[in-house]
């Protein structure tokens, strides 16, 4: 299971390569991330401005455009997500021009998927200020492990629970709307409807707010959680 907290981990993947690029989209999805597959850069930039993510896997040598520049584009239109270059060009020269055009960081084929995965959660990690652990009420959240805790006792929660408790728990205090938990859950081969969201909340109430965590519906509106 993916193992970091703090976020829906939602991923765009952009990379030309059929063959690796169903790969790794099967055993990141595996893991648990929510991943789209793009193999073309411009179709990217056009899906970078529309739809939501929380990190970018980007080849660089792509048809239409270089990776390159779809980043510098990125970079330009102060799009912050991260980035994680994931190339065959392993000269200092290329990593440098990566880096220094914006990329979070950098890793060249072949890759072992342990190390990729590690270096995804570390990125995820930096919207927490790197906590290791969250606590909110009497929970524990243990950032690494992806275990949810009441002093000793581990709260068990589905993978689906966790993702939407994430996205709650990433914006304490604020409203999530109905349209922005479906779309951070889905991704382009299995849409979330807003029922499944509304049937989730519904269980994470019961299961959390005996221990301090306050999940309310908004009516028309979207979703908050409250210490």
């Amino acid at each position: 299971m993916c193992a970091v907290w703090g976020w829906i981990m939602k991923i765009l993947l952009i990379e030309d390569d059929d063959l690796v690029a169903d790969s790794l989209a099967c055993a990141l999805r595996a893991s648990g991330y929510v991943v789209d597959w793009i193999s073309s850069a411009t179709q990217a930039e056009t899906t970078i401005k529309t739809e939501p993510y929380d990190l970018i896997i980007l080849d660089l040598g792509l048809p239409e455009m270089e990776g390159l520049e779809l980043l510098k584009r990125v970079r330009a239109r102060k799009i912050n997500l991260p980035v994680l270059i994931l190339t065959a060009k392993d000269s200092h020269e290329d990593r440098i021009a990566g880096l220094d055009c914006g990329a979070n960081d950098y890793v060249t084929k072949p890759f072992h998927l342990g190390e990729l995965e590690a270096r995804i959660r570390a990125l995820f990690r930096i919207s927490l200020n790197n906590a290791m652990t969250v606590n909110v009420g009497d929970l524990t959240f243990d950032t690494v492990g992806r275990v949810l805790r009441k002093g000793d006792e581990n709260i068990e929660l589905s993978r689906r629970e966790f993702a939407v408790l994430e996205i709650l728990l990433h914006n304490l205090g604020s409203l999530v709307t109905k349209q922005k938990m479906a779309s951070l859950l889905s991704d382009w081969d299995a849409p979330v409807t807003y029922n499944a969201v509304d049937i989730v909340i519904h269980r994470l109430r019961k299961k959390l707010e005996p221990y301090g965590l306050k999940l309310q519906t908004i009516r028309g509106l979207g979703f908050l959680a409250e210490p």
